[in-house]
Order: C-alpha cells, then sequence, then structure tokens
C-alpha cells in the first residue's frame, strides 16, 4: 500500500495557509491520528455535534428526486 494512502501532512498551528519552505508547521500523521487531532480542536471549540446541543439539518438533497424522476431528456 503506497504511503499516500495510509498518512497525512498536518499543519500542527491548524492554519492550513502557514506552509513555510522549511516544512516546520507540517508533521506526518497517520489518517487516524489526523482525524483524531481535527476533532480534539472541534471539542475544543465546542462544535462537537454528537454531544447534543447540535442544530438540525437544513438541507434536503432528495426533496425534489421523484419530479426529477419523472422528467424525460
Amino acid at each position: 500500500m503506497p504511503y499516500a494512502a495510509i498518512f497525512a501532512v498536518h499543519h500542527r498551528d491548524h492554519n492550513h495557509n502557514n506552509n513555510p519552505p522549511n516544512g516546520s508547521n507540517w508533521e506526518l500523521l497517520c489518517l487516524y491520528c489526523h482525524d483524531n487531532e481535527h476533532q480534539r480542536e472541534l471539542e475544543a471549540a465546542g462544535s462537537d455535534s454528537s454531544i447534543g446541543g447540535s442544530t438540525a439539518a437544513t438541507h434536503s438533497p432528495f426533496a425534489n428526486l421523484k419530479a426529477m424522476l419523472g422528467k424525460v431528456d
């Protein structure tokens, strides 16, 4: 398996625009650790939707599906 499928480059300061030429803001993490790092950032910011207090989704991607399936192009 290629390394690109196993590892992800992570910005240590979470600023994706901070890309120094020497790479000092990057670290190589496995996919699970990378996801965990971003989840910890979301939880620290108080935006974890799994804990409750989240708002319901307002977008309904299949709302017009029946009408679209009935159309003949």
